[in-house]
């Protein structure tokens, strides 16, 4: 068995009487929704033409959302509805960011996510979802896609149907009828700051508006457009712009900061060179510190910091939210191993953890790759250049801290400026080369000539790699902690940047 929906928009009249039946049912509160009617115009007067999307979870057999939640708080059941369980929910707001629907939103009561359920406490009982039995066109449908003989599967097999997003593999359960294409597709609507009745402060950026941006201008003479290619958001309801903010940027800078300094450490005590005497106790306690900042901006950044433990009671071993947390345990007492070592002055014992250390080092560089290639919902966020990005950029920060701690040494100086260059090629590598999604391509151009570029250009490109690597010519310990001090501010506007763009860009 495996529920789903049809909606058929040649029926939907846009009266929202399904949006306020799921509010009153499952008591979902203000400025929040489970389902909504987005409206959307199309042409040019008088020839217009208003459109009706009804938008909610699509309760998808291969739901990203089940697999990033790291506490099983999401999960499939049997009969095919995505469920949700809010008292393991610790608030880390990743399945929004897995969601290629917008389909999740944090509950303000109860600070922990929520969507459709399909109203399962209803089907239990043999009744349908409220939102069917409210629809005066029945242009809302539920039943067993399984069973050949059911209402929703003989229109299916009888109507040329669509879903959202086919694209992203999650294989949608809810399928419309007679629906526009620009009334599922973000990329296909102009979304203004002002709607009919309300207005959408903060919300992420408008892909039309950005690509009509970089257009060149046409001239008068040339053919029109057709006025039926795009639409024109008029109604929709607000959504989280960025479920994700400076935490999460913060998070993967310090645990960069963390991972190299372990690095340095290692390498120093395995090397035997110059740095031994850092590598002892200095090196271990800033990355010490470092990954206990990351481990506190983690904590802070869920919605439900008093369930943190749930990671490792109620833990989904398939999120890599979950396994991060598992390295980042072991790097941390890996670390407090090498730290009571160094302390008792045991030589041994600090080249038997070099090892260990330096590849717990890179793992918690690295996880983070996975976890974002878990947020599907994101396509910027894809890139198979992030775990060499985040690996180079332990290894800069690694180089930093050395010039920042010690007096500078060549090898210091010469990593620091292969980390920055190594750094540089793929920060434009991973704004310029092909994406493979238009909204991938969007979000990079966010980056490179949107709202970011002044950060881009100035902070990242000029401030955090040009000038330290000016500053690295001159063998003066002054020159080399500020060189130091600079690539580690451009190493976090880049975080910055590259979280932020990735959330630009609207899911529905």
């Amino acid at each position: 068995m495996r529920y789903g929906f049809v909606i058929d928009q040649t029926r939907c009249i846009g009266c929202h009487a399904c949006t306020v039946a799921c509010k009153e049912e499952n008591r979902v509160p203000l400025g929040t929704f489970r389902t909504w009617v987005k409206y959307v115009e199309k042409g040019e007067f008088p020839n217009t033409r208003r459109h009706f999307a009804v938008l909610r979870c699509n309760h998808c057999d291969n739901a990203p959302c089940v697999t990033i939640c790291p506490t099983v708080a999401l999960y499939r059941r049997p009969d095919g509805i995505v469920d949700f369980d809010r008292d393991r929910c610790i608030g880390c707001k990743s399945c929004m960011q897995a969601c290629p629907y917008d389909a999740l939103y944090i509950d303000p009561d109860t600070h922990t996510a929520a969507k459709c359920h399909f109203c399962a406490h209803r089907v239990e009982r043999g009744l349908e979802p409220a939102c069917v039995i409210v629809c005066p066109e029945r242009a809302i449908l539920t039943g067993d896609l399984d069973d050949p003989e059911s209402e929703v599967s003989r229109v299916i097999a009888r109507e040329h149907v669509t879903v959202r997003k086919p694209e992203q593999g999650t294989r949608p359960k809810l399928f419309y009828v007679g629906a526009d294409h620009a009334t599922l597709a973000p990329a296909l609507q102009h979304a203004p700051a002002a709607t009919l009745w309300g207005q959408r402060a903060g919300e992420p950026v408008s892909l039309t508006q950005l690509a009509a941006e970089w257009q060149p201008v046409r001239p008068r003479t040339a053919t029109p457009k057709p006025v039926e290619v795009l639409g024109r958001t008029v109604y929709d309801v607000s959504h989280e712009p960025r479920p994700w903010g400076w935490r999460v940027a913060g998070y993967l800078w310090t645990k960069s900061v963390a991972a190299g300094a372990a690095l340095a450490a290692a390498a120093s005590v395995l090397g035997g060179g110059e740095r031994a005497g850092a590598a002892g106790l200095g090196f271990p306690l800033v990355a010490l510190v470092f990954l206990l900042l990351t481990v506190g901006l983690l904590i802070l950044d869920l919605k439900r910091p008093d369930r943190f433990h749930y990671l490792l009671l109620r833990s989904n071993p398939r999120s890599w939210l979950v396994l991060g947390t598992w390295i980042l345990l072991a790097f941390g007492a890996v670390l407090g191993a090498w730290i009571v070592a160094a302390g008792a002055s045991a030589a041994t014992a600090l080249v038997v953890l070099a090892g260990p250390l330096a590849l717990l080092a890179l793992g918690a560089a690295g996880y983070s790759a996975f976890l974002f290639a878990q947020a599907e919902g994101r396509d910027f966020w894809q890139s198979p250049l992030l775990l060499p990005h985040l690996l180079a950029s332990a290894m800069t920060a690694g180089a930093a801290v050395a010039l920042l701690m010690a007096p500078p040494a060549a090898s210091s100086r010469g990593l620091l400026l292969v980390g920055l260059s190594v750094n540089f090629l793929l920060v434009l590598a991973e704004c310029y080369t092909p994406h493979a999604s238009t909204d991938a391509s969007v979000a990079a151009r966010v980056i490179t000539q949107g709202p970011l570029s002044g950060i881009f250009w100035g902070g990242v490109i000029a401030v955090g790699t040009l000038v330290p690597a000016l500053l690295l010519i001159p063998a003066a310990g002054a020159a080399g902690a500020l060189a130091g001090l600079l690539a580690l501010v451009g190493l976090y506007l880049w975080e910055d940047c590259w979280v932020r763009a990735g959330q630009a860009v609207p899911l529905s």
